[in-house]
């Protein structure tokens, strides 16, 4: 028998999707090089805010000697001519090394928790919108139904006072990220006009979640008020958009999105034409509110075991970043969980290949 630390009171297998289905399909239509960006000391990145610029490239000595070979990134290896998703920073704040598993080796197979969870966000979003298909022919066409549907959802923010699974891209760091953040209301006080952004998470056991899930949970969130924020408050990067996806502006349009774009009361040919309603339409959106809020549900009835605010903490955010992207860039090696979070590692579906539960004496 091996040592490992017992898992808290409440703690349950946690179903964590490296990557939800919509933000993969957004990652695997980006076709752009990922471009990694010296990191700050601790001390420096703490007295900056969170960049939203894509890094720019810069040309050394030409007498120095060129640097020795060293091996590729992660972000290099399995996000080349991709964007982050907001899933890929959680998954590696919850454990680096089982990230790293994940992208050497695959995901692991669904669990139902897993399954589960998807089903009931699913669930939600047919309450509040109505799929529709429309053939894809190219990553233009992709992003220009992305880009209408956020279009949608925050026109049904606006008038419904609610709107779900939106989806989000912007800079963070250097890096482009996407996400799809869960939900977004209006509040009902007749006060605040800033709406507030909200995560549901479900549970097979009618238990509270441990801090580590809440703090993951925190994170998740934090970046999609980031993501949401910045694309209001701040000029979208058209043209680095362009190019880091390898994109063409003036991309004709298929009938079959036209037709669409159309049935939405727009009218475009071109793929830019789609990209400055876009822009319009985040500069007419108000910022979110400071509080988030998070959800636990019981998978077996929906019933609420807890819901709690909590507010954004914007230098929090910065230190976590950047400690996900030294990992995902190569700047330090994979981390083991802290001795106080082992429980982690008794639902790990990699435990067994581990060097740390390898190491351990029997």
């Amino acid at each position: 028998m091996h040592s490992s630390a017992a898992a808290p009171p409440g703690t349950e297998e946690l179903a964590v999707e490296i990557v939800s289905d919509e933000e993969m399909a957004l990652i695997e239509a980006a076709l752009a090089l990922a471009a990694a960006r010296p990191l700050l000391s601790p001390a420096a990145r703490r007295a900056a805010p969170l960049s939203c610029c894509a890094a720019a490239g810069s040309a050394g000595d030409i007498e120095d000697p060129p640097p020795p070979p060293t091996r590729r990134s992660l972000l290099a290896r399995f996000r080349e001519r991709r964007a982050l998703a907001v899933t890929d920073i959680t998954a590696t704040e919850w454990c680096d090394k089982q990230m790293e598993f994940v992208l050497e080796h695959g995901r692991p197979k669904r669990t139902e928790a897993m399954k589960a969870g998807s089903d009931r966000h699913a669930q939600l979003e047919k309450e509040v919108i109505e799929r529709v298909d429309v053939a894809i022919r190219s990553a233009e066409e992709l992003w220009a139904v992305k880009f209408m549907n956020f279009i949608v959802g925050t026109n049904q923010l606006l008038f419904d006072g609610i709107t779900r699974e939106l989806p989000v891209i912007g800079v963070i760091e250097g890096s482009w990220m996407v996400g799809v953040i869960d939900e977004i209301r209006m509040p009902t006080d007749g006060v605040s006009s800033h709406p507030i952004l909200a995560d549901t998470k479900t549970r097979s056991k009618p238990t509270i979640p441990s801090e580590a899930q809440k703090r993951n949970g925190r994170l998740q969130l934090m970046c999609y008020k980031y993501l949401w924020d910045n694309l209001i408050t701040n000029k979208f990067p058209s043209e680095n958009f362009f190019s880091y996806f390898d994109l063409n502006p003036n991309y004709l349009l298929s009938d079959d999105v036209k037709q669409y774009i159309n049935s939405l009361g727009f009218h475009a040919k071109t793929f830019e034409d789609v990209l400055k309603y876009f822009k319009v339409t985040c500069h007419t959106l108000p910022q979110s509110q400071e509080q988030l809020l998070l959800r636990y549900e019981l998978q077996a009835d929906h019933s609420v075991l807890e819901e709690y605010q909590f507010p954004y903490d914007a230098l929090w955010l910065k230190d976590q970043i950047q400690e996900a992207l030294s990992f995902w860039m190569g700047a330090r090696e994979a981390k083991f969980v802290i001795e106080e979070e082992r429980w982690k590692c008794q639902f790990c579906k990699f435990a067994s290949n581990c060097p740390r539960i390898g190491s351990e004496p029997r």
